[in-house]
């Protein structure tokens, strides 16, 4: 038998078959003892119960190929003698009747416990989850591989397996080499990952050690920004220990928590998931009382989650309207402020409830007061637009929409501008209405966008113009512009990517009363795309198109 002291002399000397053969030797010796215990007999049966497993396990052990080859075995066996060891030793103790210290024995007896079930159990991780397969190259590509690289890959292919088996100290340990590898170069890790390797790292986000916790969160954060093994992870039930970190982590654990789940919540399913396991209100309170960073990543996932209807109605309830209006009108970074007005983008886009809700919590106002801003976004001038036909026009104008929609339509990115154009297609309600926004400016801007390079831009600035010229002094306008003719003329090309074109026939059939604008149709080629826009049966194509005929034939009578 191997005594402590022998025990820890030898550790280095001993080659791995010669671990094996001491615990096979050290099996039967602590069985032995065990049977002979006499107090705790209920402990004793349960240590005697995991000891009877023991042969059959090291026996797997040592016919797996990878045996001799492993330092993971030479361990494993190490740690097995060391528990029999102890088993010997308590069981000495237990011979007598009587003895001294009852609550430290029985407190003893459940520590040589877990040490059993934890050797059983990294046995069978050992043997029958390719552990050791994965830690030891192939000879084959072993030969491939320069000997550094090899030696790297095997490196860390023995680190990922750490985190599997052993004790939570050796786990902390392999969590600390592994952070340290990530951050000089992922790709190495990236590429020997798998799915128990991952399994492992999210157990450890439950394990008793913060500290655990938090390196494990980091580490988990590493392979979500890194676009790698995000469905693994949510298949392998992250989710909720990431949310129970959102709420009570430290506070490197609560950021790292939060990024990860910024980025796993851009998949609609997983969004969902994070309702389900009641991870909206800690994410509203991050953004009510967190730092910077962790309100940009909680604003970023909750505008993430709104991107899905059916979980808008559970957003509500949990406050989502105030807390991103508040976010809208305070948040530290302007990354908070775009994510929370793209939420109440989405909150708005289809319910009619949501809408009014943010209408009376003041969200008009705020997203007016954040296109002042230096950077207008087009999900505020999106939000906007999804509110105007809940909220009267006499309302938007005292607030100063139009002079916000000029200045979007003057600076904006085309998205933008693209939404500002939509959003006067719906506040064009009126006679009124329709003078008032003639009025701001807005004409020249809309006209310069037909040039734009997105058809969708094109098309929402062609909509716009059309609305507005149903009103005298706005066609008035139009027609002196000396872009709107050539502008809208070349938006009558036939192609099927254009949908500009219906819109484009419209605001020339208006403009065709006058002799100058008929005129310029003509010399821009507008009777060679009406004539194939007629056989597409586009409305409005051949009336335009009889009206310009026939003004060239008494053009040509004129001349005769």
């Amino acid at each position: 038998m191997v005594e402590d002291g022998g025990l820890d002399a030898t550790i280095d000397a001993l080659s791995t078959e010669e671990w094996l053969s001491c615990a096979k030797r050290l099996v039967p010796i602590a069985l032995e003892k065990a049977k002979e215990a006499k107090g705790f007999r209920g402990k004793w049966k349960m240590i005697i119960l995991k000891l009877e497993q023991m042969p059959s396990q090291l026996s797997d052990l040592a016919s797996h190929p990878c045996f001799s080859k492993s330092v993971l075995c030479k361990e494993q066996l190490q740690a097995v003698s060391k528990t029999l060891n102890d088993a010997i030793c308590l069981a000495r103790l237990c011979v007598k009747e009587k003895y001294e210290r009852k609550l430290q024995m029985q407190s003893d007896l459940d520590a040589l416990l877990g040490k059993l079930d934890l050797n059983l159990r990294d046995c069978g991780l050992l043997t029958k989850t390719g552990v050791l397969g994965e830690v030891t190259l192939p000879s084959a590509v072993a030969r491939t591989l320069p000997e550094l690289e090899s030696g790297i890959h095997g490196n860390i292919r023995e680190l990922l397996a750490r985190l599997q088996i052993g004790h939570l100290e050796a786990k902390q340990k392999a969590l600390d080499n592994l952070l340290e590898v990530m951050k000089e170069d992922d790709k190495h890790i990236l590429a020997f990952l798998g799915r128990s390797n991952v399994a492992a790292l999210v157990q450890l986000l439950t394990a008793t050690s913060p500290r655990i916790r938090e390196k494990t969160v980091t580490v988990i954060c590493l392979l979500v920004e890194s676009g790698s093994c995000e469905n693994w992870l949510v298949s392998e039930g992250v989710l909720p220990p990431l949310i129970r970190l959102v709420e009570s982590g430290s506070a490197l654990g609560k950021e790292k928590a939060m990024i990860s789940l910024q980025r796993l919540s851009t998949s609609a399913e997983t969004a969902r998931s994070i309702v389900v396991h009641g991870g909206v209100q800690p994410l509203i309170d991050i953004c009510r009382t967190g730092d910077s960073v962790s309100q940009a990543a909680a604003a970023c996932t909750l505008k993430n989650i709104s991107a899905v209807p059916e979980v808008h109605q559970a957003l509500a309830d949990e406050g989502i309207v105030k807390v991103t209006i508040d976010l809208l009108e305070s948040g530290t970074l302007l990354g908070s402020k775009e994510h929370a007005a793209e939420c109440l983008q989405n909150l708005t886009s289809s319910n009619k409830n949501l809408r009014r809700s943010v209408i009376s919590e003041g969200g008009v106002k705020s997203l007016l007061a954040y296109l002042d801003g230096p950077l207008p976004q087009e999900s505020a001038v999106g939000a906007l637009k999804n509110l105007i036909g809940s909220i009267s026009m006499d309302v938007l104008i005292a607030l100063g929409l139009l002079p916000r929609l000029v200045r979007v339509l003057k600076s904006g990115s085309l998205g933008t501008q693209q939404a500002a154009a939509s959003a006067i297609c719906q506040i064009c309600t009126s006679t009124e209405m329709k003078r008032l926004v003639g009025e701001s400016g807005c004409i020249p801007l809309l006209i310069k966008m037909l040039e734009a390079k997105l058809n969708n831009t094109r098309e929402a600035a062609a909509q716009a113009i059309y609305s507005l010229m149903t009103e005298s002094q706005n066609c008035q306008e139009v027609k002196k512009d000396d872009k709107s003719v050539p502008n809208l003329v070349a938006l009558l090309d036939p192609s099927p990517q254009n949908t500009a074109k219906k819109y484009a026939v419209s605001c020339l059939m208006l403009l065709s009363s006058s002799k100058k604008c008929k005129k310029l149709m003509i010399s821009y080629g507008a009777i060679g795309y009406l004539k194939k826009l007629t056989d597409m049966e586009i409305p409005g194509a051949k009336k335009l198109l009889e009206r310009l005929e026939r003004g060239v034939l008494k053009s040509l009578f004129s001349k005769k």
